[in-house]
């Protein structure tokens, strides 16, 4: 098949490799480069990486509602289009090239966490499992019928970064085993039961602020959904700092009172419950385990901390 991959992060490399050695791939669709890191540098995406190693055309436009996409692209003749977390939305007269359509990967299983943070609002909303999903493409925001599904766990320890790990090559796999299917028209499609559709949205910087007013469970949720962007903070000393690896732990007092050093890291007491950090990083320095950072910038037990 002739196909045509939108897709941009990490997220999309597996696919984009298990499609391209099965199948004709006439055109890679990803956002343009952008600057990264303390030098501000233009960093192009990690699937245009591999396309130019595989030696696939890219294209990187920064418009798609201006035709001019929609007219380059169906002079390829797509037989579909494959989208992978490409990052911005489909506009309808390119939804309409492909003669066998356009299919997502989408990393939930609808259609629960439609929207554009699927795996970190699955990990903050603790969700006890969650997987992937092929759809076929339609003008609402992941609506469309869905061809395939993949169940995948969660983890206590997971992180929204560490489950991406593993949703992306289960999603790479379930889209090479159902394009056969697609191509001969044997596929069959669910449509999604929209009354029970809940939604993902694209995650601020201020997600990552921990309420200790809440229990220890959901902030753990939410610090492990918030990592590794934006992060998950806390005021110490007037400072915001980023906390790591959290785990539940025994104890009780004030919303935010630090309960001291445990094994698991530093102990905080929440509305129920407690959590400990095993790792924490002050601004502009590295992020060290508790202990570490405890034996030069003490935090007294019964400190109480802020969001």
């Amino acid at each position: 098949m002739r196909i045509v991959f939108f897709g941009s992060p990490d997220f999309a490399v597996p696919a984009l490799a298990a499609v391209a050695q099965r199948h004709e791939v006439v055109a890679v669709v990803t956002q343009p480069d952008r600057p990264a890191g303390r030098g501000a540098k233009l960093q192009p995406p990690p699937v245009k990486t591999l396309a130019a190693g595989l030696g696939l055309p890219v294209l990187q436009p920064a418009k798609l509602r201006d035709g001019v996409v929609a007219r380059e692209l169906a002079s390829l003749s797509p037989d579909l289009f494959v989208v992978v977390a490409y990052g911005r939305i489909l506009p309808p007269d390119l939804l309409a090239v492909p003669r066998l359509g356009p299919w997502n990967v989408h990393a939930s299983l609808l259609p629960k966490f439609r929207g554009a943070a699927p795996i970190q609002w699955s990990v903050i909303r603790g969700e006890c499992e969650t997987g992937v999903a092929i759809m076929r493409m339609e003008e609402g925001l992941d609506t469309g019928p869905v061809a395939a599904l993949a169940n995948e766990p969660i983890l206590s320890i997971d992180t929204a970064g560490a489950l991406a790990l593993r949703l992306a090559p289960l999603g790479a796999r379930l889209l090479v085993e159902t394009l056969p299917r697609i191509a001969d028209g044997t596929v069959e499609l669910r449509e999604q039961d929209h009354a029970s559709a809940t939604l993902a949205p694209p995650l601020a910087k201020t997600d990552g602020q921990l309420d200790f007013q809440q229990g220890a469970q959901v902030v753990s949720g939410r610090a492990r959904g918030v990592d590794p962007w934006p992060g998950a903070t806390m005021l110490v000393a007037g400072e915001l700092a980023k906390v790591f690896l959290p785990v539940v732990v025994d104890g009780q007092g004030q919303p935010g009172e630090v309960l001291g050093l445990r094994p698991e890291g530093l102990a905080i007491a929440c509305g129920t419950g407690a959590i400990a950090f095993s790792e924490i990083q002050l601004p502009g320095r590295k992020r060290m385990s508790a202990r570490a950072l405890l034996s030069g910038h003490p935090i007294p037990p019964g400190t109480i901390l802020g969001r």
